[in-house]
């Protein structure tokens, strides 16, 4: 399935303008908002704006976007996720933009970049922060659009899913925000052991995320007794209908673990 989805992103990417305008307005900072709701809360939370996943379908087609965002703000997250990508997640550029403009917190545009062309687009919408996924993109890739992402004031966040891709960034970069994806992008299986493999060879400077697979305040628990300091939800913010009390039941797991 990924190598589909980069078949078609690669298709697309054809269409895209050789230039794009730049914002105005400077952007939000999305690693210190993290960094803030770590030190508030325990645990910096991104909440996700997703329709759609090619692993379980379509989640929430009729999700009105600018109500989702607000309810996010409201319930506490630190920071919102939007996915981007149309022919498998079933999102657009045009929902990033609606996030940034009822919303006051750092926006990060999710999708499966491979061209320098998607770096300046994503800055072009508005986004405040890109990722960069290791199993698309080698260590030398990533150092270079990390660059070009943070000479237009885009934080970056590097996503890896194994330990043969976190020496593969890291040979050529630190991250200040590292993803540890719990999902295997090329089998959809998720697994929370991931971060807690993971976690133990991620240099101590690195503020880490753990993506995919929280459902419940028991798994922020072990993902941050793990040592993540962050955690990017999805599918369960947009299919259980009530992130204002959601979020703050998640972030009860970052209590408990720091009792420990």
């Amino acid at each position: 399935m990924l190598e589909q989805i980069i078949a078609k992103k690669r298709e697309l990417i054809k269409t895209l303008p050789a230039q794009f305008e730049r914002q105005e307005k400077p952007t939000r900072g999305f690693y210190q908002a993290l960094k803030d709701g770590k030190e508030q809360t325990g645990v910096g939370l991104i909440a996700e704006i997703k329709r759609a996943s090619p692993s379980k379908g379509d989640l929430a087609l009729g999700m009105d976007i600018l109500s989702q965002a607000k309810l996010y703000e409201s319930g506490g997250a630190d920071t919102i996720s939007v996915l981007t990508d149309t022919p498998f997640f079933k999102g657009t550029n045009q929902d990033l933009q609606v996030v940034k403009a009822v919303t006051n917190i750092p926006v990060l545009r999710k999708d499966f970049i491979i061209d320098e062309r998607q770096i300046f687009e994503s800055a072009s919408i508005g986004a405040d922060a890109i990722l960069l996924i290791a199993a698309v993109l080698d260590g030398k890739q990533i150092e270079a659009y990390t660059k070009i992402a943070t000479d237009l004031g885009l934080d970056v966040l590097v996503e890896v899913h194994n330990l043969e891709e976190l020496e593969e960034v890291l040979a050529y970069s630190s991250p200040r925000l590292l993803g540890v994806n719990n999902r295997d992008l090329k089998t959809f299986q998720t697994s929370l052991d991931v971060t807690e493999q993971l976690v133990k060879h991620i240099p101590k400077e690195c503020f880490v995320v753990s993506e995919s697979g929280i459902h419940k305040k028991q798994d922020v628990e072990q993902v941050v007794q793990a040592g993540a300091d962050a955690m990017l939800v999805g599918e369960h913010l947009v299919t259980n209908g009530s992130p204002t009390e959601t979020i703050p039941q998640l972030k009860e797991g970052a209590i408990h673990a720091n009792l420990r």
